[in-house]
């Protein structure tokens, strides 16, 4: 069959289904041009040789990307689009499009659609205008978009109907350096494929071409109603309350997690869970989280390129499902004081294409020497780069979440559990352990089954957990890309593997071997693991002992990218080279000193134009009670100490403000960005944050209805 009767034929499938109500089974992925699809509209040969390059083992040809982009085109518009994009993740933190139709005027007036596999394989956004940290000037405006066919081209539809093919794309500069977050990630993704082939080639798998790393990034978010939203400077132009006193009523009942959805947000929900099925995200569980107004969306696994993908689109679309239901998602990691804050759990593995967990520990760990040299790897890589970790996990929100005893500390620590942590302890002594088999829960009532009992527990206060078969990174921001901390991850392991691999293929006796880097490496690395409460006082104590880094601010997180030791690692495994790794450290530097300065200047305003001004109105008009009541020979001493009390914090902010406002002048004047980003830190939000404490105890002393915004209580519970 030739590829227009392919497309013929899928066409007419469609149509077919139009009239249909689909099942959830044929709704999943139906906006996807998946591997499914390719299938029935690419010829065989073209679709093996696409294969081939999906997997590493050929170069893309133009003749192969012309018949592939012509499927794409067809079958794109046979779905309602007028329009393709080169969809690719700058330098932002978000994502990026610019639209192209794809009508093509004739010479007789006439027009026809076409799509090349050229216009597939490269599109030329403007690279000045993204951030590039030095890497573009004004003047060298040529940057190139370059199509990731690992990853499935997609449609998007809008409000307004309009549907929108999107290729997923990698963005580099006119001198071939990476601009974007997806271009380390492949890099990072191949680094640690090459070196864990080695290990495992030494350990004698002959079967497996290559590793890939896979990811479930669990997304954690905030609703509330758009009228609340729209009355908040601050919410608009920072994704945080920079004010707001505390409601009566927070998370200490415990009743929000895993409660009853209320039927707003269930609609919520069931949009959201249908526009992620259609375009092939496994939006898998939902459910209240701790915090009132809080929820949490988990999707399955998958490669961690997509799985980068599949997060930004999770973002987007939930802010956008939730405007159709005069909601607002909110994806700051700390939008609302005094609760629980939102994260991103990045559940991270290892896995080769003949279908090996390389991190399953299975019932006998202690007999399973791939799990042990790759758990050791894990150990050895988190330890000794455990400051890059933390790097990878920095934003200015996350400096407000991290240790706030909600999220993990900013101290890197790995979760073992009881009996890994005793099997690896035991083996660096030279002493048998033995798994017991598989283990049962008897819960005690005769009607309940018995539960089959993990190899460990979980820990909820750890950073980096190990939960069965995976490490969960509990400490990514819930508003950031997951591309950034992968990178880290699969290059801090690429390493690790590196050194195994080394030592085993120069090994005389392998078994023994590998013993020996189990045993050393608990010897060496063991100080990184933790199984205790790390939201513990005593924690942050024995951390110190230990020698753990504790990177409490973005700020100088982020140095830890752009030093000799991260320069070394990351352009040995070609992910980052000497000049990326610089201009993402200016990048970022300059990124959290702007954030920081537009919620100083949202204060200011906030200050002067709304919580000041109806201050002061609130306070004359106590002070024409008083005197009324005084004329009329009446006790007056309620009002007049609610008066005094007033005025005093008013006096108060009145000052503060100043300050505030005069450091945000200093800070913003200062030309070295280092020094920047230090003043912003250390000034403008601590004085932000002080007058932070007199706005909200006025809000605590004004009547209601005369607050000129809405109240905690307000957002968080009325839906």
């Amino acid at each position: 069959m030739s590829t227009k009767q392919n497309v013929e034929k899928l066409i007419a499938d469609i149509n077919q289904k139009a009239g249909k109500k689909m099942s959830i089974a044929n709704l999943f992925g139906s906006n996807v041009f998946n591997d499914s699809v390719m299938k029935k509209m690419l010829p065989k040969q073209i679709h093996a040789e696409l294969k081939k390059v999906q997997a590493g083992e050929a170069k893309l040809t133009l003749e192969v990307a012309n018949v592939v982009a012509e499927a794409m085109k067809d079958w794109a518009i046979s779905k309602g689009a007028s329009h393709y994009t080169h969809w690719f993740q700058p330098l932002t933190g978000k994502t990026a499009e610019k639209h192209d139709s794809f009508l093509s005027p004739q010479p007789d007036g006439s027009a026809i659609a076409e799509f090349s596999g050229k216009q597939l394989i490269q599109g030329e956004p403007d690279a000045s205008s993204f951030p590039s940290g030095g890497l573009r000037t004004t003047f060298e405006a040529r940057g190139y978009t370059a199509w990731d066919c690992t990853s499935p081209a997609f449609l998007k539809e809008d409000a307004a109907g309009d549907v929108t093919l999107c290729i997923p794309t990698a963005f580099c500069s006119y001198n071939g350096e990476a601009l974007d977050k997806k271009t380390p990630l492949l890099r990072s993704m191949e680094a640690v494929s090459k070196q864990a082939l080695r290990v495992l080639a030494a350990l004698g798998n002959k079967t497996s071409k290559r590793v890939t790393s896979t990811v479930g990034p669990e997304q954690e978010y905030f609703l509330i109603d758009k009228t609340f939203f729209d009355q908040r400077i601050d919410l608009i132009v920072t994704g945080r309350t920079l004010f707001g006193a505390p409601s009566p009523k927070g998370q200490e009942l415990e009743d929000q997690y895993f409660g009853a959805i209320k039927d707003r947000i269930s609609k919520f929900m069931k949009e959201l869970d249908i526009e992620l099925w259609k375009i092939g995200i496994s939006s898998k569980t939902k459910h209240n989280e701790v915090a009132p107004a809080q929820y949490e969306m988990a999707p399955i696994f998958s490669t961690t390129n997509i799985a980068a993908d599949h997060n930004q689109l999770v973002m987007e679309t939930m802010q956008k499902v939730a405007l159709r239901n005069g909601l607002v998602c909110l994806l700051f990691e700390k939008p609302f004081a005094g609760v629980n804050g939102s994260g991103k759990h990045n559940n991270w593995s290892l896995a080769t294409d003949d279908g090996i967990n390389l991190l399953e520990p299975g019932h006998t760990p202690h007999e399973n020497e791939i799990f042990l040299t790759f758990l050791s790897a894990v150990l050895m890589a988190v330890d000794t780069h455990a400051d890059k970790l933390r790097a990878g996990a920095a934003n200015p929100g996350n400096d407000l979440r991290l240790g706030a005893n909600e999220a993990p500390p900013a101290i890197i620590s790995v979760f073992l559990g009881t009996f890994l942590t005793q099997l690896l302890d035991n083996m660096a002594k030279g002493k048998a352990t033995r798994a017991k088999g598989q283990q049962f829960l008897n819960i005690g009532v005769d009607s309940l089954p018995s539960l089959p009992l993990d190899n460990t527990d979980r820990n909820r206060t750890s950073p980096f957990a190990f939960t069965g078969n995976k490490f969960e990174f509990r400490m990514v921001p819930s508003s950031a890309s997951i591309a950034g901390p992968n990178t880290v991850l699969n290059t801090i392991v690429a390493e690790s593997l590196d050194e195994i691999a080394t030592r085993l293929e120069k090994a005389k006796d392998v078994n023994k071997e590998v013993a020996a880097i189990v045993k050393g490496t608990w010897q060496k690395h063991s100080r990184v693991v933790f199984n205790g409460n790390n939201y513990a006082e005593s924690w942050l104590k024995e951390a110190t002992k230990r020698g753990l880094p504790n990177i409490r601010s973005s700020a100088e997180a982020y140095a830890a990218m752009a030093n000799k030791n991260a320069i070394e690692l990351f352009e040995k495994y070609n992910v980052l080279s000497r000049k990326e790794l610089h201009s993402r450290y200016e990048i970022y530097l300059e990124q959290y000193a702007k954030h920081i300065n537009i919620e100083a200047r949202a204060a200011i305003q906030m200050s002067k134009t709304q919580y000041i001004p109806q201050v002061i109105a609130y306070t004359n008009e106590l002070a024409d009670t008083i005197n009324k009541l005084k004329s009329a020979g009446a006790d007056s001493s309620v009002q007049a100490n609610l008066l005094e009390k007033i005025s005093a914090l008013l006096s108060s902010a009145s000052k503060k403000l100043a300050v505030l406002e005069a450091n945000t002048d200093k800070a913003s004047n200062i030309g070295n960005m280092e020094k920047k980003a230090a003043a912003y830190r250390d000034t403008v939000f601590t004085a932000q944050a002080e007058l932070r404490q007199d706005i909200d105890a006025l809000e605590q002393l004004l009547p209601k209805d005369l607050w000129p915004v809405p109240t905690y209580a307000d957002m968080l519970f009325n839906f």
